[in-house]
């Protein structure tokens, strides 16, 4: 869709924190639940991930009835964790859908309730990836984009010209090639650009980008152009290579906040955060931007036309196990969460909102330490944002299918079109195709 602003051990632990929230009207216009109601929700990193207690707090201001205590899960593991509670009966009333792959798995366990009476804005992003068969159960909260960021002192010290919006990927690959010289003539040590680890660094733009590409296909010859272009950037030694990165478990923030490449891909979250590391001194201080990802060719490049890229929302479910007489609460919740007032609030820390419009965005780039440039504005603004994960029960299979394959290629244990091949075998035979 076309996204305008205007746009994170073993068992987890209950958080001490507690906050109150209300079951009014919220802006989604559901009738409010009568006397004391207590909500838990689901929630990771707390610490870390402001937007749960954001939106709470919200909640709470508009109606002070209801109760929302936060249950803390470990992010690495917190899809299993809720099921697990689930399984248990002790799961949350009110369910975050931390990754789309996954919605189906909690929908067709029937641990989700319908939700599809609870009203949603014009305008919302990403609520079509929890619909099931003509039924809601989830409703979006925020969406992220994948753009890319750069460091301007970087760029000024090799001398290479700032993006302009217009780049395709050979002009990503040539910037960094410039960038590699330039730095390395001057003594520096930074890389002209860092890749995390991820397959969705390479495969969320080639299934994006790439014309008719559907990962539920079983048809993944569209991404080898990509990984040529992340392979030969690797042995230019333009970026860090994959096995070096995993040895030494590099984290894009701490390369990228500390200089360490002067260009990177990542999704909007890291807006917000790489503002507040710099405030607080964990990453270093320098002038940066973003700009929209390199695109598949100049039909889509230019600031005169939409860039394509790629992102998931992340949404609320209700637990289907909940009491009947919280479930008009976790309703009004729902609501109030993709409402313009959460929004607003979420757009305040830089969070990236589902529901945009010109006043949310003034909410954003508002916020201390994100950068207001005329170019990081539209990046951050303006995209056609295509779902990393289609809604399937095959979804997941496939992911995990495609990640052996990333794997594969990026340490150099398989060649290209082999694991392309091999993944296209293992779905064809595992998972079967759409």
């Amino acid at each position: 869709m076309k996204r305008k602003i205007a746009a994170v051990g073993a068992f987890a632990v209950s958080a001490a924190l507690t906050l109150t929230a209300c079951s009014g009207g919220g802006g989604g216009g559901e009738q409010e639940a009568s006397g004391p109601v207590t909500l838990t929700l689901s929630g990771w990193s707390l610490a870390t991930t402001p937007e749960f207690q954001v939106l709470a707090d919200g909640f709470h201001e508009q109606n002070p009835d209801v109760t929302v205590e936060l249950k803390e899960y470990d992010p690495a593991e917190y899809n299993t964790l809720v099921t697990a509670d689930l399984a248990a009966g002790s799961g949350p009333d009110i369910i975050t859908q931390k990754e789309v792959k996954f919605v189906t798995t909690f929908q067709e366990g029937g641990q989700l309730l319908d939700v599809s009476d609870v009203a949603l804005p014009d305008g919302i992003s990403g609520a079509e990836s929890y619909e099931v068969d003509g039924a809601a159960y989830a409703v979006p909260y925020r969406q992220d984009a994948w753009v890319l960021y750069y460091n301007k002192d970087l760029f000024d010290a090799a001398g290479v010209d700032y993006p302009d919006g217009s780049w395709t990927w050979d002009d990503y690959a040539a910037a960094g090639e410039d960038l590699q010289t330039a730095l390395a003539a001057e003594g520096s040590a930074a890389y002209g650009a860092y890749q995390q680890r991820w397959q969705s660094t390479v495969q969320g733009f080639a299934s994006a980008q790439s014309p008719d590409a559907d990962i539920l296909s079983g048809d993944f010859e569209y991404l080898e152009p990509y990984y040529d272009r992340t392979l030969s950037l690797q042995d230019d030694k333009v970026q860090i290579d994959y096995n070096t990165s995993a040895a030494n478990q590099l984290g894009y923030g701490a390369e990228f906040g500390t200089q360490k490449a002067a260009m990177m891909l990542m999704g909007t979250w890291y807006v917000g955060s790489l503002a507040a590391q710099q405030a607080s001194g964990e990453a270093q201080k320098f002038n940066w931007g973003v700009a929209p990802a390199p695109q598949y060719d100049a039909s889509t490049a230019g600031t005169d036309n939409t860039p394509v890229t790629f992102g998931d929302p992340t949404g609320f479910g209700i637990n289907a196990g909940i009491d009947e007489s919280k479930t008009q609460a976790a309703k009004d919740f729902l609501a109030y969460a993709a409402s313009a007032d959460a929004a607003k609030s979420l757009a305040e820390i830089a969070i990236s909102p589902a529901l945009l419009d010109d006043d949310i965005a003034e909410s954003y780039f508002a916020t201390a330490g994100v950068p207001t440039d005329e170019l990081s504005r539209f990046a951050i603004s303006t995209h056609d944002t295509k779902p990393e994960n289609p809604t399937s029960n095959k979804t997941a299979a496939i992911q995990s299918i495609l990640s052996d394959l990333h794997t594969g290629v990026m340490s150099g244990s398989q060649s290209v079109g082999d694991a392309i091949a091999a993944a296209q075998d293992r779905v064809a035979s595992e998972v079967g195709t759409d």
